[in-house]
């Protein structure tokens, strides 16, 4: 495993100096002294893990804070695209210094200041590409208080969630309590109680969006080195990051990471005391409990595959004793992760069997073995006749066959790695769960959320490609080393100078920056503000703008005269209907489509 900070950074200059010392050299001088102190520190490991771990986090609500100073008026186009604009020269100021740097280091200077270089970079470029899609969000509110959805949708049952934590009420079913429940506190907080939830929700949209990029590259970090960390964390955050609910998809980012980083944990503790075991557990047991609470879903679908590859990976063969540490590695994470979720857990024991999912969208009409992309229920025009779009090989579009061939290579030649082992074992059981549910669809007529297997699979397959990428550099690193020697050369004299290694290196963190602020970009403008007519993710944002304000007015740019007033709702559990409800498609569709008629009476009956 790399270290999130190798002991190696500045080890060799403290070295010199300490020696330098100790023969009687002359005296440093004060400036030297300082030098020597700043080196020191920055050779503690956990000083680098605090200084990439604040760089990144700084860099992506630094850039959101930013963004607030954008004043375009976001209900129409060409504000809109003025906005867009004017936070890529936001980017472009912030980030070009920093890939200035990371340059200039690779070609001139210590290689060791060059890693640390490229460490901070690489920290504050994941920052940056998920505070892009924050500072997207705050254009896109830009004049009014309300959140994403206003008070429709996925976010109002939130709003309500939180509004009964504040009555008093326990919890809301067998959902997640840990965002709506932090929601009830700063809403009590900030904005007074009861019918400030929806406050707190703007903010929340924000501030954990601009979170999600530095969250996955550390996570990462306890696996890889930076750039691979960037080259997985960065397409991830941009691809999947949903910032109406921002809290959803950062789980699954970096729960795949911890788990691969769990298993390492299990497959060390024969080597390890009995009190490091323990307290290893219990730590990862708490991480695992609270991200549990946050959001649990993606716990159902990585739970088989990783609990089979449990099973391989116990050493069950090693002794007695490391049997022991392993398995007190394994109770303590359970027993742990098992008390904090405890909440949760009997809740989703005692209601989960009443609570089926019925709600149907775009993706569950199409073909089920598609899972190279997908829609939401504001879906535009698309049906399920026009997408997805063929592709060039048996309706594989080149990107799909690019990303297997990339997890051809992460399966062929990097299996011994365990995020390789962690990232396949999650793959097959979700790949088989997914098609578990939707060949029941039709007999138990639930949805039982199958298309979001589509996130956690393409997820998979990412980390496959990119692993495999790196195998691939491993391998073709090392054989050039064997065969492109010169007979009798210096076996310390490496024949592909670590310089150019270095500098194709900071070459591919620039194009992983470059297509961080087209991908922010690409998602940003998704939510950019559209009328109900359009039914694409904009709407949530106009929706955001009809709502009055707590003074009583409409918002700046409000689109309507004539303000929704707000609404102050407690959630209650939705009657189960018994039958799958199609969404997105007319009235004369419903029989074809769903196989059966619409709950409504069509205007011709």
């Amino acid at each position: 495993m790399t270290n999130l900070a190798p002991e190696a950074v500045g080890e060799a200059d403290s070295a010199s100096a300490r020696s330098g010392t100790a023969k009687g050299g002359p005296a440093p001088s004060p400036s030297s002294s300082r030098s020597s102190r700043v080196r020191g520190w920055m050779a503690k490991r956990w000083v680098l893990i605090l200084a990439e771990a604040l760089v990144s986090v700084v860099a992506a609500l630094g850039y959101t804070l930013l963004c607030s100073r954008i004043g375009v008026n976001p209900l129409n186009r060409i504000g809109q695209v003025s906005g867009l604009a004017k936070m890529q020269e936001y980017a472009a100021l912030v980030g070009l210094p920093l890939l200035a740097v990371l340059l200039y280091t690779a070609y001139r200077g210590r290689l060791a200041r060059h890693q640390l270089v490229k460490r901070m970079v690489c920290a504050a470029l994941a920052g940056l590409s998920t505070g892009v899609v924050a500072g997207g969000v705050v254009v896109a509110l830009n004049g009014t208080p309300w959140p994403l959805g206003g008070q429709e949708g996925d976010p109002s049952v939130l709003v309500e969630m939180a509004n009964s934590f504040l009555a008093g009420e326990s919890m809301s079913g067998i959902y997640p309590p840990g965002f709506p429940g932090l929601m009830a506190v700063w809403a009590k907080l900030r904005y007074g109680g009861l019918g400030g939830n929806g406050f707190a929700l703007h903010d929340f949209q924000i501030f954990f969006s601009a979170l999600v990029g530095p969250m996955a590259y550390l996570s990462w970090r306890l696996l890889l080195r930076p750039f691979w960390a960037l080259l997985i964390a960065v397409p991830a955050s941009v691809l999947f990051l949903d910032p109406i609910r921002p809290y959803s998809h950062v789980v699954m980012i970096v729960l795949l990471p911890l788990l691969g980083y769990c298993l390492l944990e299990l497959r060390k503790a024969g080597a390890r005391s009995v009190k490091s075991v323990l307290l290893r557990g219990a730590g990862m047991g708490v991480i695992f409990g609270v991200l549990f609470l946050w959001y649990s879903g993606w716990y159902v679908w990585a739970a088989p595959g990783v609990g089979l590859l449990f099973l391989f990976l116990f050493p069950w063969r090693a002794g007695a004793p490391v049997v022991k540490r392993a398995a007190a590695y394994v109770g303590a994470v359970l027993v742990t992760a098992g008390v904090l979720g405890a909440p949760l857990l009997y809740q989703m024991a005692r209601l989960g069997a009443q609570t089926p999912d019925r709600y149907a969208y775009l993706t569950v009409y199409v073909d089920p073995a598609y899972v190279m992309g997908w829609s939401s229920d504001r879906s535009g025009k698309l049906t399920y006749q026009d997408w997805p779009v063929s592709g060039e090989l048996a309706g594989q579009t080149g990107f799909a066959l690019l990303l297997l061939f990339g997890v051809g290579l992460g399966v062929g030649l990097g299996l011994r790695h365990i995020m390789v082992r962690t990232a396949a074992a999650t793959l097959a059981g979700a790949w088989l769960a997914r098609f578990w549910f939707a060949s029941n669809m039709a007999q138990e007529k639930a949805v039982q959320l199958f298309p979001r297997t589509t996130w956690i699979i393409m997820y998979c397959l990412m980390i496959l490609c990119v692993l495999g990428m790196m195998a691939l550099v491993q391998r073709s690193s090392g054989w050039a080393e064997r065969t492109l020697r010169p007979a009798g050369a210096d076996p310390a004299k490496r024949v592909v100078p670590r310089r150019v290694v270095q500098q194709l290196s900071a070459g591919m963190v620039c194009a992983v920056a470059l297509f961080a602020t087209m991908g922010a970009s690409w998602s940003v403008n998704r939510y950019m503000p559209t009328p109900e007519s359009t039914n694409t993710m904009g709407l949530d944002a106009w929706r955001a703008h009809e709502i009055k304000k707590p003074d009583g007015r409409c918002p700046r740019f409000s689109p309507v005269k004539n303000c929704a007033e707000p609404k102050v709702k407690l959630w209650k559990q939705q009657k189960d209907e018994g039958g799958i409800f199609c969404a997105g498609i007319t009235t004369e569709e419903w029989l074809t489509v769903c196989g059966r008629k619409p709950p409504w009476k069509a205007p011709w009956e």
